[in-house]
């Protein structure tokens, strides 16, 4: 009789257990999701006061932080809310060190070993950067994985080339020309370029790979502004395929201010200072004194349809310099000997300035080729004039 008691208690509490347990599964799989995020983070190898910020990024523009703190014990945390995933950058220092980090609402930790650099810049190199508890970090990592590749495959083709690279950029700061021209000629800067473009061919290639392969999300548009410093119109067609709930996501948004910004036609340009291959600076109303008409030209050396454009601005110029017009160009680019290669290949006969990064935003460049015509009063009169549409606008304007 016990015995058959013992049974019939030991069920009891067995089905008790299970329904307990189903109950626990249930509520867990019918949680709210979280509303807000934590960041816990645990930095080796800084010094304690060491200022930590969370600066958006995959913006295309300089962002404030939305949380700053100090680091006590090699910790910090942050705290808030978002509406959906965002990219941001935990920026250490005085911008002196940094890593990405997708945030969403969840707790999420962070770990990572700092190295202060011993050179006057004291920059912060990070290593074993370990984010926990964030899915779509975790996601942003895999399919960025193809990042490391390249990075490889950059290495590989530039073993070996220092001394010809240093060569050829002796050669052009000076404008040695027979120089250039003679190292130019060499197998091994022929294999060199040979080399360089098949590793930007294999960029463009992945790029436009993971672009797609997420046009139906928010994360199609995100890639775009990750993957590209700068839209030109070759872009835009990227743009067209996202479907309309990537369109107006957050990033598909910001795709779209970028590529198709306001106009600044009626607006007064404001004077600037811009410093030329040389390194000699110039005012914008020195070199504007006295014209009729400036054509302001935001390009770069990485810029296809940029350098595609060159001949038409060099034909306008032979046409019409002596009439009254004059052309600033500004390159944006950020690799200064890029943009020395590029002005020794197009060899134009204007003032060419590389931008300070402030200069491009007060024309709210977010695409180039970029230009804006300016009559002598300062005032912008026409923009994204190029080809036979600046042909005509001059030649009305220049009739007499």
């Amino acid at each position: 009789m016990n015995t058959i008691k013992y049974k019939i208690l030991g069920l009891c509490i067995c089905l008790f257990a299970i329904s307990n347990s189903s109950i626990a599964q249930k509520k867990k799989a019918t949680a709210p999701a979280a509303t807000s995020y934590t960041i816990d983070g645990n930095i080796t190898g800084l010094e304690d006061g060491t200022a930590v910020k969370l600066i958006p990024g995959a913006t295309h523009s300089s962002e404030l932080p939305v949380a700053e703190t100090t680091l006590k014990e090699g910790k910090f945390t942050f705290m808030g809310k978002l509406n959906e995933p965002r990219f941001f950058y935990v920026v250490f220092g005085k911008n002196k060190g940094s890593f990405p980090l997708m945030a969403e609402n969840a707790k999420i930790k962070v770990t990572a070993a700092g190295n202060v650099s011993n050179d006057e810049g004291q920059y912060i190199k990070f290593k074993d950067v370990v984010v926990i508890g964030s899915k779509a970090h975790d996601f942003y990592k895999k399919e960025t994985a193809f990042k490391e590749e390249l990075d490889k495959d950059y290495a590989a083709y530039h073993v070996g080339i220092d001394e010809l690279s240093n060569k050829v950029g002796k050669a052009r700061r000076e404008g040695n020309k027979k120089v250039l021209d003679s190292l130019y000629s060499t197998e091994e800067w022929k294999t060199f370029e040979a080399k360089e473009k098949a590793f930007f061919s294999k960029v463009e290639k992945t790029t436009l790979e993971v672009i797609a392969k997420h046009k139906a999300t928010w994360w199609g548009p995100f890639f775009m502004l990750t993957n590209y410093s700068y839209f030109t119109p070759e872009q835009k067609p990227l743009y067209d395929q996202f479907s309309d709930a990537a369109k107006k996501s957050y990033y598909g948004q910001l795709v779209d201010k970028d590529l198709n910004p306001k106009s600044l036609i009626g607006t007064s340009i404001a004077n600037f200072n811009l410093k030329d291959k040389d390194g000699k600076a110039y005012n914008a109303k020195d070199i504007v004194a006295g014209k009729k008409y400036i054509l302001v030209d935001f390009w770069a050396s990485w810029c296809g349809p940029c350098r595609k454009e060159i001949p038409n601005l060099k034909t306008a110029y032979a046409e019409y310099a002596g009439k009254g017009f004059e052309i600033l160009s500004i390159s944006i680019d950020k690799d200064e000997k890029a943009w020395q290669k590029a002005l020794g290949q197009e060899n134009m006969q204007w003032h060419n300035l590389l931008d300070d990064d402030k200069v491009s935003k007060t024309f709210n460049v977010k695409t180039i080729p970029a230009t804006y015509l300016v009559d002598s009063k300062g005032v912008i009169i026409g923009d994204n004039l190029r080809g036979a549409e600046l042909e005509a606008k001059l030649k009305e304007l220049l009739k007499s």
